[in-house]
């Protein structure tokens, strides 16, 4: 029996239920479940196979699954917005100059696992499920801050570390972009500049 946290819950297209999205943050792990009742956002949802307990009721099944297991971080290449993802979800890219260690509060924290696997990878695990980037950045950053607290260290003390390399990468060019990375983030956001860069450096 696995446990996740329910991160997000909408009526589905036919008003009769709920798609339900529920996160395993020791994974990651993510599933998508058809549910004929409504759960309460950032409870627990227990799950059987394919069969989703809420308590100990039934109510509903996973029709989408997916796990970090199957992802692999790279951090070979130069990415504009310092972390994405490959179209196919089976690659994270965190920008080469990045560290991949941040050191937030006294503690040392993987930048691999708070933006590859707890950020970058659910943005695109909920974009491949039709939300739109801005709903999808949302969420993942939410997950972003729940696996930070869990390692011992404020969302406030991370976030000025995070933002004081940000600030360092982003006055980067762009020399090395991967071939496969997904556009959706920049084409939403109508970065021109960044997308002109990507190009070129491709």
């Amino acid at each position: 029996m696995e446990e996740f946290e329910i991160v997000e819950h909408v009526p589905d297209k036919s008003g009769k239920g709920f798609s339900v999205i529920a996160i395993d943050f020791n994974g990651p792990k993510f599933v998508k479940i058809n549910a004929v009742e409504e759960p309460k956002a950032y409870t627990t949802i227990k799950i059987d196979g394919d069969k989703a307990l809420y308590g100990e009721k039934q109510i509903g099944r996973v029709t989408d699954r997916k796990d970090s297991s199957e992802v692999r971080i790279s951090t070979k290449y130069d990415i504009k917005y310092t972390g994405g993802y490959s179209l196919d979800g089976k690659t994270v890219y965190l920008d080469e100059h990045f560290p991949k260690k941040l050191m937030v509060e006294g503690k040392e924290i993987s930048a691999e696992e708070s933006i590859g696997f707890h950020h970058e990878l659910p943005e695109k695990w909920m974009s491949d499920i039709g939300y739109e980037y801005p709903h999808a950045h949302e969420i993942a950053t939410g997950i972003e801050k729940k696996y930070v607290e869990s390692q011992g260290v404020t969302w406030k003390g991370y976030c000025t570390e995070v933002d004081k390399n940000l600030r360092l990468v982003y006055r980067n060019k762009l020399e090395k972009s991967p071939p496969s990375l997904d556009l959706a983030p920049y084409l939403y956001c109508r970065d021109r500049e960044a997308l002109k860069e990507i190009r070129e450096s491709k």
